[in-house]
């Protein structure tokens, strides 16, 4: 357990030499022949001071973080969340260690603390959260489809990580625009709700979405041949049984070699060969997810929430890919992207 301090709160030593040292002023002030009058004013700036005193050292709040384990990208997001979250929060980090049980263990412990709020940091994070919290607020960050693993109590709000899907199809029509035919792999039994959606989303767009299912990854090469016959270009979606370490190579290649544009939801796809992907980032989440706990805090939104999602997006562009596939984007597209290989 780390515990951050963010602010130093002014030392109990130091009210004593706080008050003599006024004090003196005031007599000072008085025994100068000060009138009745600034003996009231200066009376009243000392009442003031004390008032402010106590303020400012009753602003400052617990906030406990409770992440899942201890990563690169979830430090990234603490980071940006401790930017942007109440002024004056005092933070303390609990490590789950991917542990579900010990994370549990840590909420019970969270639920007898003075926390004011508890940010929890990836999924099991938040599903302990949820089993043994239940009156103190709860900001989740850094998990995908939130709402299919119930994260839904009702002290319970957060920030989505993947980029709402039609924000993804109007960016698709912006640097394809003459492209109609999409493509996707999916799970029925982990993404169905999503690719329903999408095939509702696309027509908005001008895009026609055509889904095939994938019940086992040992489906996908089948299925991926079948797709890349009818498609102009292959679409992403975060699908853990289509997604392998094993497949996503694979599909890449195979799409290139037809000369079909990939589009994925990570730079790290745009690095192996997609065309294009849109994500957000890590710091980005936090920040947004420490805006939304000040304004919890601060009684501007009020839980029970659906999920934030997140304003700013990441582009990034494989301009090798483009080269390849003889594809060019105009100059008023390059300020859309974030970051080109």
């Amino acid at each position: 357990m780390n515990q951050i301090i963010q602010i130093n709160k002014p030392d109990e030593l130091d009210k004593p030499r706080m008050q003599m040292n006024t004090t003196d002023h005031i007599v000072r002030l008085f025994r100068a022949g000060r009138s009745v009058a600034s003996w009231a004013v200066v009376g009243l700036v000392w009442l003031l001071g004390l008032c402010t005193l106590w303020v400012s050292e009753s602003v400052a709040m617990d906030i406990a973080i409770l992440r899942s384990s201890d990563i690169a990208a979830y430090r990234e997001a603490i980071a940006g969340l401790k930017a942007t979250g109440p002024i004056g929060a005092i933070y303390t980090e609990y490590d789950a260690q991917g542990d579900l049980e010990l994370g549990k263990k840590l909420a019970r412990k969270l639920r007898a603390s003075n926390a004011s709020l508890v940010v929890a940091v990836g999924l099991k994070a938040a599903l302990a959260a949820k089993v043994e919290i239940v009156e103190v607020p709860i900001v989740y960050m850094m998990i995908l489809d939130p709402l299919k693993h119930q994260l839904t109590a009702a002290n319970m709000t957060g920030t989505l990580l993947e980029v709402p899907v039609d924000r993804q199809l109007k960016i698709m029509r912006t640097f394809l625009p003459t492209l109609h035919q999409l493509g996707t792999l999916y799970d029925p039994a982990k993404t169905s709700s999503r690719v329903k959606d999408a095939v509702q989303q696309a027509t908005i767009s001008d895009f026609q979405l055509k889904e095939l299912p994938v019940e086992s990854d040992k489906d996908v090469p089948q299925q991926l041949r079948a797709l890349l016959s009818h498609v102009e270009a292959l679409w992403l979606i975060p699908d853990s049984t289509v997604l392998t370490n094993e497949s996503i190579r694979f599909i890449l290649e195979s799409a290139l070699a037809r000369q079909i544009p990939v589009i994925g939801f990570s730079p790290e796809f745009t690095r192996l060969g997609a065309l294009l992907s849109m994500s957000v980032n890590y710091g980005d989440v936090g920040r947004e997810t420490g805006l939304l706990a000040k304004r919890i805090l601060d009684g501007e939104r009020l839980l029970p929430l659906n999920p934030v999602p997140i304003e700013r997006l990441k582009i990034t562009v494989n301009l090798k890919t483009a080269r390849f596939l003889g594809m060019t984007f105009p100059k008023e597209l390059t300020s859309l992207i974030d970051e080109t290989y």
